[in-house]
């Protein structure tokens, strides 16, 4: 077996060894529960079911999400509820500058649900948190992880652009062959076309994208994927092991190996990204601010001013 070679499952299959982590628990862990409790916030950490939610929350690191805790869309790998979400919570933008400053974060990731249900998309929800980061904890970095606004104004983007957060981030997810059945309701090439845009409007945002490996996708389909990010001129590639959330979700395909991760992650590279985090465990959001201070570094070392 060569090192891309992944590790088929049978049926009854347990996860492999290097895809194992202990459950989230501790006296950090709880405190963050109760914080994000306490002000009404849902995260990314619980919903989507992330492996790395012990590690995070233990370091009183967590990813919100924000327009509520469900999404008008159906992914099939996605562990987020669908239905019709609630209004938009007018105080929720205030509340994650109160949650960042209580949890001491000096760079915050803010994703959301999918709300094709709102006029712009949830954007301008987006633009709010934003501002009340900046009045709040003007310290603190900040990262977004939108969803594609698909088949509203281009403006939504532009709104978030001017508002100027750190890093603009946007996920594929998949290669385009599995789009159909995997990320039925958006379009492949209207994302990248929304993250070529926010670099055009504004070339010091850092751009960022990730995948989901072991749904089928094929090595030469993952390679396409990464030519097309660079066209985009995304800055930074994440990849990790899809894991099936629930039954009813899309089944894992295949367990990709380390090796074949760090393979990827050195072709990866060599296609000029400014960073790249390629694991098993590897999450958008996973040690995002490390990542984050990594890719000013190389941003610096590349333009010479280090």
């Amino acid at each position: 077996m060569n090192e891309m070679s992944p590790v088929a499952p049978s049926p009854r299959a347990r996860k492999p060894d290097w895809i194992r982590v202990k459950a989230p628990t501790g006296h950090g862990v709880a405190e963050t529960r109760q914080l994000m409790r306490r002000l009404g916030l849902a995260t990314v950490c619980e919903e989507a079911a992330c492996p790395n939610i012990g590690e995070c929350w233990t370091k009183k690191h967590a990813t919100v999400m924000i327009l509520g805790d469900t999404c008008t869309r159906a992914c099939a790998f996605c562990n987020v509820k669908t239905g019709m979400p609630r209004a938009v919570d007018p105080l929720e933008p205030e509340h994650v500058a109160v949650a960042a400053a209580e949890l001491g974060l000096s760079h915050i990731v803010v994703t959301s649900v999918d709300r094709d249900d709102l006029p712009d998309g949830g954007a301008s929800q987006f633009v709010r948190v934003i501002e009340a980061l900046r009045r709040n904890t003007p310290t603190t970095t900040i990262e977004i992880l939108t969803p594609d606004f698909r088949n509203k104004a281009q403006a939504a983007v532009e709104r978030i652009v001017e508002a100027r957060p750190d890093v603009y981030n946007h996920n594929l997810e998949t290669v385009p062959r599995l789009y159909p059945t995997i990320r039925p309701g958006a379009r492949y090439y209207a994302s990248l076309r929304l993250l070529e845009s926010v670099k055009r409007h504004d070339p010091s945002i850092f751009t960022k994208s990730g995948v989901m490996m072991g749904l089928g996708e094929e090595r030469l389909e993952v390679h396409q994927v990464m030519d097309d990010m660079r066209s985009a001129d995304i800055d930074f590639l994440t990849m990790g092991q899809y894991l099936q959330p629930t039954p009813r979700h899309a089944k894992v395909a295949e367990f990709v190996s380390p090796k074949a991760f760090d393979a990827y992650a050195a072709i990866a590279r060599a296609k000029g990204f400014l960073l790249v985090a390629a694991s098993p465990l590897t999450r958008s959001s996973y040690h995002a601010g490390d990542d984050f201070a990594k890719m000013r570094v190389a941003r610096e070392l590349k333009l010479g001013v280090r």
